[in-house]
């Protein structure tokens, strides 16, 4: 983390001990927040208000007596008032004419957010502060807060004063859920423009309501200028009849690899205030910035400070008086004016299907919600994943690493599960090939992936959480020295080699790589399909596992994590109601948690419909079942359930699964006969 330092300017300090001369240019919108931060500098005697421009008067009794008013900045500039500092609060697209004019005159420039609407104005505008030797702060107000030096602290590793230290950072996100309703787009010509009359514009949710949330993260992230990002990703849609984006995605990564992911949306049930979350191997860091209220959240507790703000316009006068370094200077919004450029030549926002957004309220009064944003938000964040990669039904199809791998039959080409290779994922997640989503013949979704309790739960696939120390599960790996769940850099990652398909047929040759590059395991992985009716179709997949070198399969049950033996086959159901879990001889999570029995079925209420899962325990051995129904859905056939299995080099074992997948609910009759014909 760097710290802040003074614009990278020459100019000397401009201001005595006599109040400031401050000019606005804008005194409506957000201009009327400066106006009455200037009424306040103004008793205390810092500034004097000697001039507003701005087409629309200012109501009478809104300013001093002894303030001018102008129609427009040229004819402030023409007049005799000599400004030390103009502030400019006005419409995005005009920005960048009005700084230049600015900094063409005597004074230095507080500009307000974002800077201008376009890289090439942004190094204009930097390049004339430069040559005129004056000092420029944008208005990120929540750079002022002093929560940011205590938060570069806990990005270090390092506790402070008020708050625990939450370990090493492993990335940051930042959430925004706002409610805004039709009449906010109707308030003015540019509102909701990407661009107007061929001038940029670019309002949208990212880079004007909920800029604040990116130019923070950036901030935390030690990102400040244009190199600082050695990548920006965009996945932009909108609810509403507009041109920009009111729900976006914006996945960055800095140069040192840092992950950043900010996921914002106009669309909210209710809006709360945005947050910056640091994400540590101890624990996570959430800063309300609007509040200046950060809270640690560790296993050892929970603990909250409040911190102060320092005012910019206060701070610039301070800057140019006294030295002090600017909070916001024009230089450190570099990485800023990256993402927002990168927003401005993205392809324009996907406009989400009215079937999947709901309208409450009426008239101009109304607002777009997107049923369920705030999990999608989440998961987003958590796994630092777009809305495509999330699969989401009203989002863009993922451009990459998907394939439908089998279709419906009986005179379908619908698909009933798709192929997911995984290779984007963060390493955290330990990437690798898996099934999603998996369908009925009906079309119900009866997998889930990237939830937000466990990210790294990847749909229907085989993963194992320890082969020779490496995570090949994701998430945290337990130990049995620390006797807990502990946050290591050991995760692996299963590529695909070779894929070959044939009618209802798929095979995959697949590479285990261990945490340091080094292949341990080699794997044949093969999915097989057969319609057993018009309501049901089964599923058979067989992996072969042949080790490379010695290998020692775990898990966190061979570690001495008791009824966790988790790892082989898994399948995450998706959320749904009335779920019941049993085999021939047991009912309820408790009694098949664990148990060995020759199937295992689950039925439950999903967004499609009642529908059946059956799992065929392997062939080859009697493994136990996981089962895990309370806290969240999802079924497993566990290789080493409290025993590591050993396999030596050149060695392969074997394991088939069969699962058969039903529309409606199985009775145990049903079931047996689907078995007895396995």
């Amino acid at each position: 983390m760097d710290t802040p330092s003074v614009e990278s300017t020459e100019s000397p300090v401009h201001l005595g001990t006599a109040p400031a001369r401050i000019a606005l240019v804008g005194v409506h919108g957000f201009g009327t927040h400066h106006l009455r931060n200037l009424e306040r500098l103004s008793a205390q005697g810092m500034v004097e208000l000697v001039a507003v421009a701005d087409p629309n008067p200012p109501a009478p009794g809104a300013l001093p007596e002894t303030t001018a008013v102008h129609d427009n900045l040229d004819q402030l500039l023409a007049g005799s008032h000599r400004p030390d500092v103009i502030i400019v609060a006005t419409p995005i697209q005009t920005h960048a004419p009005l700084a230049l004019s600015v900094l063409a005159s005597e004074a230095d420039l507080y500009l307000e957010k974002p800077p201008v609407a376009s890289m090439q104005d942004f190094l204009r505008l930097q390049e004339a502060a430069s040559a005129a030797g004056r000092s420029v702060q944008i208005g990120f107000q929540s750079l002022g807060s002093h929560a940011l030096a205590a938060l570069e602290n806990l990005a270090n590793g390092e506790a402070t004063d008020e708050l625990p230290s939450i370990g090493m950072l492993k990335g940051i996100s930042a959430t925004g859920r706002w409610v805004r309703d039709r009449a906010y787009y109707k308030r003015s010509r540019w509102a909701g423009k990407r661009s107007l009359d061929g001038v940029d514009v670019v309002d949208g949710v990212a880079t004007n309501p909920l800029a604040h949330a990116i130019a923070t993260a950036l901030r935390l992230a030690g990102a400040r200028h244009v190199a600082d990002l050695a990548s920006v990703e965009t996945d932009l849609y909108r609810a509403n009849d507009i041109e920009a984006d009111d729900t976006s995605v914006i996945r960055m990564r800095t140069v040192d690899g840092l992950p950043i992911t900010c996921a914002l949306t106009l669309c909210a049930g209710e809006s709360v205030e945005p947050y910056v979350t640091l994400h540590g191997t101890e624990g996570t860091a959430v800063f309300h910035y609007t509040e200046d209220r950060v809270t640690v959240r560790t296993e050892a507790g929970e603990a909250t400070h409040t911190f102060g703000r320092d005012d910019l316009t206060e701070n610039l006068l301070r800057h140019l008086s006294e030295g002090t370094p600017l909070l916001s200077p024009l230089d450190h919004s570099g990485a800023f004016m990256r993402v927002l450029e990168a927003i401005r030549t993205a392809e324009s926002p996907a406009l989400i299907p009215s079937e999947c957004v709901e309208w409450v309220g009426t008239g101009d009064q109304a607002h777009a919600v997107i049923p369920n944003i705030e999990d999608i938000l989440e998961r987003a964040t958590r796994a630092h994943v777009t809305f495509s990669e999330l699969g989401l039904p009203w989002a863009r199809p993922a451009s990459t690493g998907t394939r439908a791998l089998f279709s419906a039959g009986l005179g379908s080409d619908e698909p009933i599960t798709t192929l997911r290779s995984g290779s984007d994922l963060e390493s955290e997640l330990s990437p690798r090939p898996y099934l999603h989503p998996v369908s009925t013949p009906a079309g119900t979704a009866v997998t889930e992936h990237l939830p937000s309790d466990h990210v790294w739960h990847l749909g229907a696939g085989f993963a194992l959480q320890d082969v020779n120390g490496s995570n090949f599960w994701g998430g945290r790996s337990y130990r049995r020295t620390a006797g807990k769940y502990v946050d290591l850099k050991n995760h692996g990652r299963i590529e695909i080699a070779d894929l070959a398909r044939k009618a209802g047929h798929t095979t995959l040759d697949l590479d285990w790589f261990a945490a340091d590059g080094s292949l341990v395991l080699q794997e044949r992985r093969t999915f097989v399909r057969t319609v057993s009716s018009p309501r049901t179709w089964r599923l058979d997949i067989q992996t072969q596992l042949t080790a490379v070198v010695d290998a020692t399969l775990g898990s966190p049950g061979s570690h001495g994590a008791a009824g966790s033996g988790y790892g082989g086959f898994f399948w995450r159901l998706p959320a749904h109601d009335s779920p019941r879990v049993f085999t021939s001889t047991a009912e309820g999570e408790s009694a098949v948690h664990g148990s060995v029995s020759s199937w295992l079925a689950w039925t439950g209420e999903f967004d499609g419909g009642p529908a059946t899962l059956v799992f065929g325990s392997p062939a080859e051995s009697p493994d136990p079942w996981f089962v895990r129904c309370g806290g969240y859905p999802a079924v497993g056939s566990a290789l080493a359930w409290d025993t590591a299995v050993e396999l030596a080099a050149g060695r392969s074992l074997t394991r088939t699964i069969t699962v058969w997948i039903s529309d409606g609910a199985l009775d145990l009759q049903d079931i047996e006969e689907l078995v007895a014909a396995r």
